[in-house]
């Protein structure tokens, strides 16, 4: 079975569904796996680029599992028809890039999603909230910088998630987060103070973060749950 990475094995867990999309897919491990372990019965492995896309029809080919993963070649979820999946993941890339590939789905877009950007998740909360969709789980994994990782899923009204704590810095670090705290968060949010210590003042935008991150240092202080 092949082996992931601590940002894609957050990945992993936060996905279940008859039918998963994964795009972007590059070496299709993930797909393997949410097979291997049951967590999805069919998946659908999309990739733009030849190279990956070649490496990932040689995994799943050496896997045997081909019966049950599909690998397509496209941009987004253009490959993906309208009600084709219940799920899709879209991992290892910038937040503004996801961003633009959820806004070019159109009707494409399944009711849950499971996200993984390379920067700060701000653009995809702020993205769900219009869309219509609410945060249901985060993560925030260690790495080269810290990975979050986040399920959405499609529902009407408020989005539950942010009662209770600071709208701005909610969207900044991600309002589970702030209630679940931990190291890696208390350590990203006050490497962000210290740094915009350096540099903030009245009327910049740098200001503004600064006191988002202060916010954020105030609610783990806090404990709120």
């Amino acid at each position: 079975m092949p082996t992931l990475d601590a940002r894609l094995e957050a990945v992993l867990e936060l996905i279940r569904a008859e039918a998963h999309a994964d795009i972007g897919s590059d070496h299709a491990r993930l797909p393997v796996r949410l097979i291997r372990g049951g967590r999805v019965q069919r998946c659908i492995a999309v990739e733009l680029n030849p190279g990956p896309l070649a490496q990932a029809r040689r995994s799943v080919a050496h896997s045997s599992l081909e019966a049950r993963i599909e690998v397509r070649e496209g941009d987004g979820f253009a490959p993906i028809l309208p009600g084709e999946v219940d799920s899709a993941s879209v991992c290892g890339m910038g937040a503004h890039t996801i961003r633009g590939i959820l806004r070019r789905a159109g009707e494409s877009l399944p009711p849950a999603l499971v996200l993984q950007p390379n920067d700060s998740a701000l653009l995809l909360r702020l993205w769900a909230h219009e869309a219509g969709y609410h945060v249901r789980a985060e993560r925030l994994i260690a790495g080269y910088w810290p990975y979050p990782v986040l399920r959405l899923e499609r529902a009407s009204g408020a989005d539950p998630a942010y009662e209770g704590v600071p709208l701005d810095a909610a969207l900044k670090y991600g309002p589970l987060l702030l209630r679940l705290g931990g190291e890696v968060l208390r350590r990203q949010v006050w490497d962000d103070v210290v740094r915009l210590s350096k540099v903030a003042a009245p009327g910049r935008a740098s200001w503004a973060e600064l006191e988002t991150a202060r916010t954020a240092l105030n609610v783990l202080d806090s404990g709120v749950k």
